[in-house]
């Protein structure tokens, strides 16, 4: 059976699922959209450093942009894209704080010890201190440096936050899951507290304005404030679209024909996101920046399905090695491409934004060693072949270890039992347990999870721990190739052997109590002192504020308040 290189999908597998909601005989959604002639003159040339605007989404799924075939509305970030360089081979890691820390760094998990799960909000944890960040480079080449968003890697100390770690300001949440309006966060019963910080102070004056439109509007402030002719990074990294799925329902009531609820609150979701990049996009324009700007979009992760998200046709969800956990959505905008208007399929990964876009601004990486990026520019830019021939999605020797893997299988070099992914040129190795395995069509049908549930549900290998797939022919996953190619495993086994030699330990030290909101007033912050070692555990508990435990009461009952508001208006609506 012929397997299409761009499709992956044979007749008799498309027709396996029933319906193909991508429609793939479209003109633009997987071609190359057509180049005006008069786009074929050259771009601007970079007279100056360029403005950087990196844009991460939180959680949104492969599938959810309007140039993947979705029911959902996504304009603006579509038009960017057909007018820039769609990324269509471009890998980020299946969660948060992974994926946060190497764009920051530029390293992969293994490098800075944050190769398990994420930095929990009670954890004496945070990118390690030693590592110079992506906006610490860009100020030494002589940029402002600015973050709106969702930080997620780690706060326990000062020394933590993202304004000690290059940014000159920074408005949003340290947290990775807070409410929309209210900004509480609840990390486990009873353990509640605000978080939205204005620098390294608590913005308790900003509650009750909706994240996306609060985070775009201090875009706007930032860039009328600053002077375009001085180069400036602004890391825009929404918290839309993970939960809680909360939207202003004029953006839900345009998608009420949608039977499913949580896939019509995370449409509104997105694409009031998309408003809010529109907005951005706007604000360069008008405040002169526009012209000598490089404007990255970038997911996080793949989508949580059970949360309204979609990566179809990809396999796999959040969370988990599978190309719909790992794959992300990707594109550049720019004046200053050279090449416009394409897809690109050059091997792109999150690591190589930073030593790209310190190339791009004219920093110095000389003094930078054990980078695992590459710049990617001539890449994007000019159409060139990709440096970049191999991903490590990871090693992750805490995760639970496959029960049917051992060293026998791993050709008594590498334990399959281990979690642990590695792409090199065409071919992907998994071992271990990947994570949740099946195929999920977006979530359209009013009684999801349905009937056609089981349509795509993995029914044989769980007494697996090794996969092996052709991605180029392949990309959904479908044909595992490892007993038919144990050459090929054996070769990324022993990638994976290499990858390991330089590994660090796991930084994931246990919770501390002295984290507890409550004894900050009722907001999340640092609650380490400078002196404090890493596995800092407290000594006696700080006298508590009459005065703020009030105030966090009062914050808990407002929250409770809005919440039972929004759920009564979600059944209505």
């Amino acid at each position: 059976m012929a397997v299409y290189a761009l499709t992956g999908f044979s007749l008799v597998s498309l027709l396996s699922f029933g319906y193909l909601s991508w429609d793939w005989m479209k003109p633009g959604l997987v071609a190359d959209v057509a180049t005006d002639p008069m786009e074929k003159s050259l771009p601007p040339t970079f007279t100056r450093p360029p403005h950087i605007i990196f844009i991460l989404t939180d959680d949104q799924g492969y599938h959810d942009i309007g140039y993947h075939g979705s029911d959902i509305q996504t304009p603006t970030l579509d038009r960017l894209a057909a007018e820039g360089v769609k990324l269509e081979n471009y890998y980020i890691q299946p969660i948060c704080t992974p994926s946060r820390s190497q764009l920051i760094t530029g390293r992969y998990q293994i490098h800075t010890g944050l190769q398990h799960s994420i930095i929990r909000p009670r954890q004496p944890n945070c990118l390690p201190l030693d590592q110079v960040t992506l906006p610490q480079k860009l100020q030494e080449a002589g940029y402002s440096t600015h973050m709106v968003g969702k930080w997620h890697l780690g706060f326990y100390k000062k020394e933590c936050l993202p304004t000690r770690r290059g940014f000159d300001t920074f408005l949003g949440s340290l947290t990775g899951n807070v409410d929309y309006y209210t900004y509480d966060n609840c990390d486990g019963p009873d353990v509640c507290g605000y978080d939205l910080h204005e620098g390294e102070d608590v913005a308790w004056d900003q509650s009750g304005k909706y994240s996306t439109f609060l985070y775009a509007q201090r875009v706007s402030k930032i860039l009328a404030s600053h002077s375009p002719k001085e180069p400036i990074f602004i890391y825009v990294a929404f918290q839309a679209v993970h939960t809680p799925l909360q939207s202003p329902k004029e953006y839900i009531y345009r998608y009420r024909s949608m039977g499913n609820v949580a896939r019509r609150k995370y449409a509104a979701m997105v694409t009031c996101m998309d408003e809010a990049v529109k907005n951005i996009t706007w604000a360069l324009k008008k405040y002169g920046y526009y012209d000598n700007s490089v404007i990255v979009f970038s997911t996080d992760n793949g989508g949580q399905t059970f949360s309204g998200g979609s990566n179809w046709p990809l396999r796999g969800r959040k969370g988990t090695y599978w190309e719909g956990g790992v794959r992300g959505i990707g594109f550049v905008h720019s004046p200053l491409i050279k090449r416009k208007r394409r897809t690109s399929w050059a091997l792109v990964h999150i690591t190589d934004w930073y030593p790209t876009l310190v190339s791009l601004a004219k920093g110095n990486l000389s003094n930078v060693q054990g980078l695992d990026g590459y710049d990617v520019w001539p890449a994007i830019s000019e159409g060139k072949e990709s440096p970049r021939t191999e991903i490590l999605h990871n090693i992750d020797p805490l995760y639970n270890h496959a029960k049917y893997g051992s060293l026998e299988d791993g050709f008594g070099i590498w334990n399959t039992a281990v979690q642990a992914s590695i792409r090199v040129g065409e071919w992907k190795l998994l071992t271990g347990d990947p994570g949740y395995s099946d195929w999920i069509p977006p979530q359209t049908l009013t009684n999801f999870p349905g009937s056609w549930w089981n349509l795509e549900r993995l029914t044989d290998g769980l007494r697996k721990s090794v996969w092996l797939f052709n991605i180029t022919a392949d990309p959904y996953e479908r044909y595992d190739l490892s007993e038919q190619r144990p050459d090929v495993v054996r070769t990324l086994l022993m990638r994976l052997v290499h990858y390991n030699r330089t590994a660090i330990p796991v930084r994931y030290p246990a919770e501390n109590p002295r984290a507890h909101p409550d004894f900050n007033g009722g907001a999340w912050g640092p609650w380490a002192s400078e002196d404090d070692g890493e596995e800092w555990e407290g000594g006696r508990e700080p006298l508590k504020s009459r005065n703020k435990k009030k105030k966090c009461k009062i914050c808990k009952l407002r929250s409770f308040f809005r919440k039972l508001n929004t759920r009564l208006m979600s059944n209505r609506i």
